[in-house]
């Protein structure tokens, strides 16, 4: 899969399970760590591992193999590295407290965000 494809079935996958308040950062020229990162948030604990594993089954369904999970443990901030693409899912609080998107210092210009449902 293509960094773009990664981007977009992620994206899709976390949109389908209801994620909110989905942000795409574009990496590439940035770092080496990644092209994308998603950061996107779940109602509970329950549901960011719920995100994560559908996410990465979804993932493993369409062949990409090398796909890395953090923080399952206790699912407040749990990372996914599929490669191209490093997925955050936060709880709400969480996510406010690290705002790694502030941390990118990304222009809110050049970054997409996509959300259908809003933020609890």
């Amino acid at each position: 899969m293509t960094p773009e494809q990664l981007k977009a079935v992620s994206e899709e996958s976390l949109d389908s399970d209801k994620a909110e308040d989905i942000r795409i950062i574009d990496l590439k020229g940035q770092t080496a760590i990644a092209d994308y990162m998603i950061v996107a948030t779940g109602t509970s604990a329950r549901h960011v591992a719920a995100l994560a594993e559908k996410l990465r089954d979804r993932l493993k369904a369409m062949g990409v193999q090398e796909i890395r999970i953090e923080g399952m443990d206790l699912c407040n901030w749990v990372i996914l590295d599929a490669g191209d693409v490093v997925v955050h899912l936060f709880r709400p609080e969480v996510r406010d407290f690290y705002n790694i998107e502030k941390m990118w210092k990304m222009d809110m210009a050049g970054e997409r965000q996509h959300s259908t449902r809003p933020v609890a």
